[in-house]
């Protein structure tokens, strides 16, 4: 008899009580979410080409080199 009802679990209906329901949370969420994202991915990618290219760029000729 309940065929049809949306049964949503407790972490989703938590978020979308306190993230999804407004359009304005939303926004805020997907900007927020997309600043955190680019801060931890930029630096650990950079760090894994760096380290897979130890030897092979610009800043590793010796002529260019700051001591």
């Amino acid at each position: 008899s309940h065929i049809g009802k949306n049964k949503m679990s407790g972490l989703a209906k938590a978020a979308y009580n306190l993230v999804f329901r407004r359009t304005s949370t939303t926004a805020i969420a997907v900007l927020g979410g997309a600043f955190v994202f680019e801060r931890l991915f930029d630096p650990t990618l950079d760090s894994i080409f760096f380290n897979l290219n130890k030897g092979k760029t610009f800043a590793d000729i010796p002529v260019l080199k700051k001591d």
